[in-house]
């Protein structure tokens, strides 16, 4: 499934990742979820260079092409909480790797040029885009699912994941420069509580779109009390479906940022 793709690697700061790179146009990173690069991932990434973007993909966690599965997802989970490279507790500071997403990203678009690049995080990776806006080339944060900080606890519920410093960069690029935060979730999801899009609300105002999808018990869709990955796993490609209208806005928040559409 990922035979199109151009494998090779990036590395920057003494870290070295294996990337899958494939499509033209503007750049989007996207960094998967747990457990890794899967079936429904690729699916994803597929759709972007369909779309006309150029997707850089880079192998975070897990095993790119090894099929989805509970005991894989729990094995990837454990992994990325010893790892040095992320900080899954952290509400007021970035696990360590986004300096290196954010590397990928000016990499990105010094091959692409155009506005600026696109990104979007899930799950574990789902508030990095944030990090990332540090750094003026990304203009296309998507944050799906967001799960980092760990929602252990109130401080950790609202919790963010970037620290103070770079929160105030992110609302300066939103009050200066019209820069916007793409978020999706769904309602009875407890790895991405309500008060942390409660929070990017309070921090970005009018800066912050959160998509909540309805998955509580006895919703119109069926959609599963369970459901977690807006646009990979949990996703219903069906017109009218909650979750395809969240994808078709991911589509056209990256247009609409990266192209002017």
């Amino acid at each position: 499934m990922l035979s199109d793709y151009e494998q090779t690697r990036f590395a920057y700061d003494g870290l070295e990742r294996r990337l899958f790179v494939r499509g033209d146009g503007p750049g989007i990173v996207v960094m998967h979820e747990v457990p890794g690069i899967y079936d429904a991932v690729v699916a994803f990434a597929d759709r972007l260079v369909a779309e006309g973007y150029r997707v850089y993909m880079p192998e975070l966690v897990g095993e790119a092409g090894r099929p989805f599965s509970g005991g894989y997802a729990a094995s990837s989970i454990l992994r990325a909480c010893i790892a040095r490279e992320f900080h899954v507790l952290s509400a007021r500071g970035s696990s360590p790797i986004t300096d290196w997403l954010r590397a990928l990203a000016r990499h990105a678009h010094a091959e692409c040029g155009g506005r600026g690049v696109g990104c979007i995080g899930m799950c574990l990776t789902g508030n990095f885009g944030l990090a990332m806006m540090v750094d003026e080339v990304v203009m296309a944060p998507v944050l799906s699912q967001p799960s980092l900080p760990f929602p252990i606890g109130a401080a950790r519920r609202r919790g963010l994941h970037v620290t103070d410093e770079a929160l105030g960069v992110i609302r300066e690029r939103v009050r200066r420069d019209g820069c916007r935060v793409l978020g999706l979730r769904f309602s009875n999801d407890p790895m991405c509580p309500p008060e942390r899009f409660a929070r990017l609300r309070e921090e970005l105002g009018p800066g912050f779109e959160g998509i909540e999808i309805d998955s509580a018990p006895g919703n119109a869709h069926g959609i599963p009390t369970s459901a977690h990955s807006v646009v990979t796993r949990d996703l219903v490609d069906e017109a009218g479906h909650p979750t395809r209208a969240a994808l078709e806005r991911v589509l056209a928040f990256f247009d609409e940022r990266l192209r002017g559409g």
